[in-house]
């Protein structure tokens, strides 16, 4: 289990602890989100993502995040708000992370050793990096930013 995100408790976006091992046995999106992004439209296709594929065993899980351009300065309550209303969100939501540098959030940590980016970088290069996580809890593959959530389906669909 040490080589999965089981191993890491994560504070639901109302500060609740959560424990990754509830996800067991699921396929995951893991996102840093953020509200005044270029990208934030992907809300959209990260729901259709939830609502196709949730009864088979997936969710995206949002993990909002500041540290691109303040482009999520709001608290909790306002970044839950936000996207209950402007894109009728359904997967879960966890309280705003840090995913670089020295206060990155351990799952992250995690990922991003896992599954490094471009020339084998670890950084998280802007909002809306994806992580895909496979069954056993093992990060399967990193997207880019401008990877649309519709062009995830079919590595979605070759892990349910």
């Amino acid at each position: 289990m040490t080589n999965s995100i089981y191993q890491f408790e994560c504070n639901d976006i109302k500060g609740n602890p959560v424990s990754m091992s509830d996800y067991k046995d699921k396929v995951l999106l893991i996102v840093n989100t953020a509200s005044k992004c270029g990208f934030t439209p992907q809300y959209e296709g990260l729901e259709k993502l939830q609502k196709d594929y949730a009864e088979k065993g997936f969710s995206v899980l949002g993990f909002p995040c500041n540290q691109f351009g303040g482009q999520e300065p709001g608290d909790g309550e306002a970044i839950q708000t936000f996207c209950d209303l402007t894109y009728q969100t359904s997967f879960p939501l966890f309280e705003k992370v840090e995913v670089n540098g020295d206060n990155t959030t351990p799952i992250y940590d995690f990922m991003k050793s896992e599954a490094p980016g471009i020339l084998g970088s670890k950084g998280v290069k802007w909002n809306f990096t994806k992580f895909l996580i496979n069954k056993k809890g093992e990060v399967v593959k990193r997207f880019a930013p401008k990877d649309k959530p519709s062009a995830i389906s079919q590595h979605i669909e070759s892990l349910l």
